[in-house]
């Protein structure tokens, strides 16, 4: 494994925050949009605003890493379509990185090797997106023990509890409080974790450093649900997705 840190320009518009980063040798330039604006108006200015800050181009770029979700379904079409169009560009590889992934990896840094967390986020429609992993060496990336999958929220406990996790974060802990109370002080709780590009840059440089890059036209997102659009029916009762 090269011991160069990779220069990676980052993208998320997985949720209705949007972030744009750029991280390498020195860097850690972030700019982050909390406005709710379309994302595909506001992402393309907060690149030209991020690559400006570092001192960079997107040709001192080694690749393009975009937040794969899971998520929103447009959020991420439109990170991933804007990481495909920089990359193209300037022929950059891309790194697909899960936003799941990313959240578990920033929440454990700093803890012992062994550490397991449930990180979920709040797949709207009373649903929740998690996966469980566990942390081996500092630095390298996280062993997945359960992957990307949308659950009811009375299935949050059991998973955490069937796999020892130590550490429960993300906005799924936030929205479903009371699938987590089973657990008592067993499990640490985070509600308040949150990813943004800048996490997305730092599973990235894993990511690209084991070779995990791919070609423009072979990046996608991370589609867990199948349903991504509601009905005459759903809307009227007030459902999102």
């Amino acid at each position: 494994m090269s011991a160069k840190i990779p220069t990676l320009l980052a993208l998320d518009t997985a949720t209705p925050v949007s972030s744009a980063a750029v991280t390498g040798e020195g860097l850690s330039v972030q700019k982050i949009d909390e406005s709710g604006a379309g994302h595909s108006e506001s992402l393309i200015g907060e690149v030209d605003a991020v690559l400006r800050e570092a001192g960079v181009s997107l040709s001192d770029c080694d690749a393009v890493v975009f937040g794969a979700g899971p998520g929103a379904f447009t959020g991420l079409r439109v990170a991933c379509g804007v990481a495909q169009g920089l990359a193209w560009a300037k022929e950059k590889p891309i790194v697909a990185a899960s936003n799941l992934e990313a959240l578990a990896m920033k929440e454990l840094s700093g803890k012992p090797a062994g550490t397991r967390i449930l990180a979920a986020f709040d797949a709207r429609m009373h649903q929740a997106y998690c996966a469980v992993y566990e942390k081996a060496e500092e630095g390298a990336r996280l062993s997945e023990l359960v992957p990307a999958e949308l659950v009811n929220p009375d299935e949050l406990a059991g998973l955490a509890e069937s796999f020892g996790v130590a550490l429960a974060s993300g906005s799924g802990v936030r929205a479903f409080p009371e699938s987590f109370a089973v657990l008592g002080d067993r499990v640490t709780l985070n509600p308040d974790a949150t990813v943004t590009a800048l996490d997305l840059a730092a599973l990235g440089a894993i990511l690209f450093k084991l070779g995990l890059a791919v070609i423009p036209e072979l990046a996608a997102p991370l589609y867990v649900r199948n349903h991504v659009a509601l009905t005459i029916e759903e809307r009227a009762a007030g459902k999102r997705l």
